[in-house]
């Protein structure tokens, strides 16, 4: 069975449709990697599947469980949007870091506000959780500062430690390395390729496109809102079959 199944997803603003009949599904341990030129509606599919904008028809099941159905008003109570955003963790473009609180703090500060609703977890066990987290991104001697006092690449580190905090089905990442100078680009990129090794089921909206055709299961160009091709990383990028991908790849390359 599929750990997400994304169903003739539709969204608007105004009167532009921004996402068209988007399909596919991922099974649990792959990583999907989403390419396309800006404006393609990569960014509104993730902030669909987090539940930060409201799709206008389709549906999105995690587990087999039916999370969204835009024809079906019980799907949408507003009560009920926390709880679904805990299947997916949302790594931001621009880190989207808390200035006054440590890098420790950015990584449990969720967790606790979770274990305060709900209870079942002790502050020292989620701090022990947030320092094991940094020490796996390799910052286990940040824990303590503030983010003004860390790189981009380590800020971006700390914002995937907190994603990973609240133990989603699926992290997405949204453009992870687009802030970042380029020598700051390859430690990011070494922690997401150390997750996928991990198995860890992952949407990534990248264009670093030998990163999304070396790490990825699968990948999906996108263009006008709409899935113009997807399948597997190396046929889809290295030998694609249709002319607006094999476009949209020359454009890059000559970039």
């Amino acid at each position: 069975m599929s750990i997400l199944e994304v169903r003739n997803i539709e969204k608007h603003f105004g009167a532009t449709q921004v996402l068209n009949d988007i399909s596919f599904s991922l099974e649990q341990g792959q990583a999907l990697s989403i390419i396309g030129s800006s404006g393609s509606g990569k960014t509104t599919l993730l902030r669909c599947l987090n539940f930060l904008e409201k799709p206008d028809g389709g549906t999105i099941s995690v587990k087999g469980n039916m999370i969204f159905d835009a024809s079906d008003p019980a799907t949408q109570l507003e009560k009920e949007i926390r709880t679904k955003r805990l299947h997916f963790g949302l790594v931001f473009q621009n880190f989207n870091l808390f200035p006054q609180y440590t890098a420790l703090q950015n990584v449990t500060l969720a967790r606790e506000l979770l274990a305060a609703e709900r209870g079942g977890e002790s502050k020292e066990a989620i701090e022990a959780a947030g320092r094991e987290l940094l020490a796996q991104m390799g910052l286990a001697d940040r824990a303590n500062h503030y983010p003004h006092q860390l790189s981009g690449g380590q800020q971006q580190r700390v914002a995937i430690a907190r994603a990973l905090a609240l133990h989603p089905d699926i992290l997405c990442f949204d453009e992870p390395t687009s802030a970042l100078d380029p020598e700051l680009t390859g430690e990011v990129l070494r922690v997401i390729r150390n997750l996928a090794e991990q198995n860890t089921t992952m949407i990534i909206v990248t264009h670093e496109m030998a990163f999304a055709r070396d790490v990825a299961d699968q990948v999906i160009f996108m263009d006008g809102g709409v899935i113009v091709e997807q399948g597997d990383p190396r046929e889809v990028i290295d030998h694609p079959k249709e002319e607006r991908t094999r476009q949209f790849l020359s454009r890059y390359s000559e970039n």
